[in-house]
């Protein structure tokens, strides 16, 4: 306050005397006076005089201000008025008529201002406790006015806040303003709280403000609303940019699922105006936020999936083929789709699938390449081509054998109509334009990145150079290029690509010393003393002379690893070949490709470096040092170990080979196991289905015969015996059947009945013998009342067993005699046969007999369903007595082992007690020869002591009283 009034009192041009008193009047006024409404016309007269006064009104109001706030809150529009004046006050926004000398301070009045009032923390939880407030007059000001403290003061504000109770979660309320005024300003206020702060931005997030946020957009018409959704996406990206933990909570909340309809823009392609795009251009950046190359991979990938599953990558490859797009928003959406797809493989597939809409049809990939190689498109255009091009084969070497595959002779030329991927990259590769140069050879380069295979089948392409000269391969035609002294940035290109293809590739280092022209032109460009722009292409040569060494199989006798070490001696020298080396990893332009995978240059000129090529440098710098300075020895060494571990890897391989191989079959027999157990449940159930309809069947077709046997019995006696046999030995077999059944359970029965006398007279001889005589007692006692009670039930099952099987030998008889009557039966129906009348009687009797041999069978039957019931139910009675046994057997080994436990006890005890005594008269002995005199209660303490101690020592009379 000091320092301000000191800058008022400094000023030549300030207020009239006249206005300073009035100022002055009007802040006694707010605080002495004691009507409300004296006090509201005060400060209200103090907001008119705070824009043009602003310095003066601050200096001597602010106080009164921030006191009229804490004392005055029932009356809204003096709290609306104070407000207002403490925003005039603090925001730094220009006034329409400030004097020249007022204006230089302006910026610098907002910090200070702020700062005064945020001194007291008070102040700004006062603020907040007002923002619950819902009159508009009171709200929106305060709205205002927290803005501009954060945008003045922001990281003191913002901490300010965080440790305020419930303070961020007050602001959030402002978004579910009804009146958009409030709710839009609540939107300014929130990005300048979110900025920079991860905590806040935790809070808002965990504060549902992903969800409010996609409402407001979609309410306000998504890309095609006003700045309302650019304020939104901003604040969203406050929120998601650098923020982990925000961004899979905006993952697994399923708010990438919502994003789809922000990129419907339709075909019409009419309505771009300038929000639109700048709408659709902070979406795009959104997008990439969660895909971006710094997150996590694990985050990134969900997140790529994610867009894929809900159809968000092909809604950007819509837009990406569309026409009428404008550069930027299609520069964007280019940058935006490699982003989606790189690294994930389910992506790149689909990218690879994507057609342009021409006549013939186009991949999208070959559409994106004419441009990157047509010097006519525009330069921020190219680099998104080609870094969507590297996107498409980071990690995919599905995708690298396409590329290859469209330049190796057996695919050239195969449609004839239209024109592949990689007659693009060879045209631009060899095309008079450098950049074109450039682009072209990064692009291919990525195509063998870490893929041997691709390395290896790139070396057999051929192109014709020219009209009657013998196809050229295409290494060679890189190697012819790079000596015609071209282009730095082709030049670059050129050694860029060779330095891959020659890495980790000993045949490509082969076919590259083949040509006899190929060392002795790079030891040429090493050994040179030539200008600056110069020394990266030499550092270059020695990187590409240094890999052909490093990665030497030393198939060349005149160009064994050995040899090239000796020529760089000679030619060049060791340490000058090392120091041309490091001249890459030292341009300024090293270190900015190294960042980021993305080629973002400002211009063509800085286009030189790739992303991924300084890796390559970084990994290979530090061994070829080395190769150059090992002996031949060494490298002998070198080479044994280097062979030791390939076998190893080998024959690792091979192992894992047979394994995969080995779960492949096994998956292949689970499948068959799992298809049989269905078969096998399908026809156990049709034979079950069968046997209970043949069953049907048969007694159906048993009915029947019964029937007809009652409709015909008067047309021939012989054919009716016949019949009646016929349903007789069924029957009797079934009896015979079920007779044998229960004879087994008979004697199941008697077994375990056995076997259960045998487990009680166990227990009985080991109940007997027991360590302590009481606890043994009361076992003992237990237990013969449960044993006489088993031995009850025994009995009665021994009794019901003999019953049963008297019932069951007088079935046996009676089957006997069912037998002998139905053979003496047939034997007396074949004898006599002569006359009807005889016939007749004999019919009739026949008649009778089976009635009651059916009558018979059916009391059997149920004899023998009685007779199962009975056995159910000595079933269970086993079980139950099953059951006591097993509780009597748990109960007798706790009692035991407490026992044991009470009687280790007891030891401990007394031996403790013993060395007690021990003690006490070696004591007692020393204080009598030191001549200290032994009390007597000290003597009967002792012999109370040891009487306890032989109670202690007693177990039986603790057993007595529990």
């Amino acid at each position: 306050m000091n320092f301000l009034r000191g800058v008022m009192g400094g000023q030549s041009a300030g207020p009239q005397h006249t206005e300073a008193e009035t100022i002055q009047k009007l802040c006694d006024r707010v605080a002495s006076s004691t009507l409300l409404d004296d006090r509201r016309n005060a400060v209200r007269a103090l907001k008119s005089l705070s824009k043009k006064y602003r310095l003066e009104v601050g200096i001597q109001a602010m106080e009164h201000l921030i006191h009229v706030l804490q004392t005055d809150r029932s009356d809204s529009e003096i709290i609306g008025y104070a407000l207002d004046t403490l925003y005039n006050i603090i925001s730094n926004e220009e006034e329409e008529e400030v004097e020249e000398n007022s204006t230089r301070q302006s910026e610098d009045l907002g910090s200070q201002f702020t700062e005064i009032f945020i001194k007291q923390q008070e102040n700004v939880t006062l603020l907040l406790s007002l923002l619950e407030e819902f009159d508009f007059h009171v709200r929106w000001p305060g709205v205002k006015l927290l803005t501009s403290l954060l945008k003045q003061l922001g990281p003191q504000v913002q901490q300010i806040i965080l440790v305020s109770p419930m303070g961020v979660s007050r602001l959030m309320d402002l978004l579910a303003d009804s009146r958009e005024v409030i709710r839009n300003d609540g939107v300014l206020l929130l990005q300048a709280l979110t900025r920079s702060n991860g905590a806040i931005q935790k809070i808002v997030a965990f504060e549902n403000a992903f969800e409010r946020l996609l409402d407001i957009i979609s309410e306000e018409g998504n890309s095609d609303g006003g700045i309302v959704v650019e304020d939104c996406l901003i604040l969203l990206q406050n929120l998601l940019k650098n923020n982990n933990s925000n961004q899979n909570f905006f993952k697994e909340g399923s708010y990438i699922q919502r994003m789809k309809p922000w990129f419907e823009v339709g075909d019409e392609n009419s309505g771009w105006s300038a929000q639109k795009v700048t709408n659709l251009h902070l979406m795009l950046q959104l997008v990439r936020v969660l895909v971006s190359p710094t997150n996590p991979p694990g985050a990134t990938s969900s997140c790529q999936k994610a867009m894929f599953q809900c159809g968000l990558l092909q809604q950007l490859c819509t837009i990406l083929m569309a026409t009428g797009v404008p550069a930027d928003i299609l520069t964007e959406t280019i940058n935006t789709v490699s982003e989606v797809i790189r690294g994930c493989q389910v992506n790149q597939d689909y990218f690879a699938s994507v057609n342009a809409p021409s006549n013939p049809p186009r991949p999208a990939i070959v559409v994106l390449l004419m441009s990157m190689v047509n010097e006519r498109q525009p330069f921020v255009l190219r680099c998104a081509v080609l870094y969507c091009f590297q996107c498409f084969l980071y990690k995919n070497q599905k995708g690298q054998g396409e590329i290859v595959s469209t330049l190796l002779p057996s695919t050239i030329d195969a449609t004839g109509n239209s024109v592949s991927a990689g007659q693009l990259l060879c045209g631009g590769l060899f095309s008079t334009d450098s950049l074109s140069n450039w682009c072209a050879a990064v692009a291919l380069a990525h195509a063998l990145q870490e893929n041997a295979t691709q390395k290896e089948q790139l070396l057999r392409v051929q192109l014709a150079t020219s009209i009657g000269n013998p196809p050229v391969s295409l290494l060679q035609q890189c190697t012819n290029i790079l000596s015609q002294g071209s282009k730095i940035q082709t030049r670059v290109g050129l050694l860029m690509l060779l330095c891959t293809w020659l890495s980790n590739c000993p045949i490509a280092v082969t076919h590259f010393l083949h040509n006899s022209a190929n060392v002795p032109f790079l030891t040429g460009q090493i050994a040179e003393n030539l200008g600056e722009e110069e020394q990266l292409v030499q550092g270059l040569c020695a990187l590409l002379l240094g890999i052909s060494i490093y990665f030497n199989d030393n198939s060349l006798e005149s160009y064994m690893k050995e040899k090239l070490k000796q020529l760089i001696e000679k030619r060049i020298g060791k340490e000058n070949f090392i120091e041309k080396l490091g001249f890459i990893s030292k341009h300024e332009l090293y270190s900015r490709a190294s960042q980021k995978p993305q080629p973002n240059f400002p211009s063509p000129e800085y286009m030189i470096f790739d992303h991924e090529f300084t890796k390559l440098v970084k990994e290979l710098e530090g061994v070829i040092t080395k190769a150059i300075y090992k002996s031949s020895e060494e490298d002998k060494k070198e080479e044994e170990v280097k062979k030791t571990l390939e076998q190893h890897d080998n024959i690792v391989t091979h192992y894992k080979n047979m394994i995969r191989e080995q779960d492949l079959q096994l998956e292949e027999l689970r499948q068959q196991v799992s298809t049989l157990k269905c078969q096998n449940e399908q026809l156990q159930t049709a034979v079950t289905q069968q046997v209970s309809q043949i069953q049907q069947h048969k007694d159906q077709y048993n009915l029947l015969k019964i029937q007809l046997g009652k409709d015909n019995q008067h047309q021939g006696s012989y054919s009716e015996g016949a019949q009646m046999n016929g349903i007789q030995p069924e029957e009797i077999g079934r009896l015979r059947e079920e007779i044998e059944e229960l004879k087994r359970n008979q004697e199941l029965l008697q077994s375990q009945l056995t076997e259960k006398d045998s487990v009680i007279e166990n227990m009985k001889s080991s109940q007997t013998s027991g360590t302590n005589e009481q606890s043994s007692a009361i076992v003992s006692a237990r237990d013969s009342e449960q044993v006489a009670e088993l031995k009850q039930e025994l009995a009665t099952l021994k009794s019901q067993l003999n019953s049963q099987s008297v019932e069951i030998t007088k079935l046996q008889t009676e089957k006997q005699e069912l037998l002998q009557k139905t053979e003496a039966f047939a034997k007396s129906v074949e004898v006599q046969g002569e006359t009807e009348t005889m016939i007749a009687t004999k019919t009739t009797d026949v008649e009778g007999r089976l009635s009651a041999l059916l009558q018979e069978t059916k009391e059997l039957k149920n004899e023998i369903k009685a007779l199962s019931e009975e056995r159910t139910a000595i079933k269970e009675q086993l079980d139950s007595s099953n059951s006591t046994i097993a509780i009597l057997q748990t109960e007798k080994d706790k009692l035991e082992l407490e026992i044991t436990d009470s009687k280790k006890e007891q030891d401990d005890l007394l031996v403790l007690l013993a060395d007690q005594d021990q003690k006490i008269l070696s004591l007692k002995n020393k204080l009598k020869d030191l001549g200290h005199p032994v009390e007597e209660e000290d003597e009967l303490e002792s012999g109370d002591q040891e009487d306890e101690d032989d109670e202690s020592e007693d177990p039986g009379k603790d057993l007595d009283h529990i």
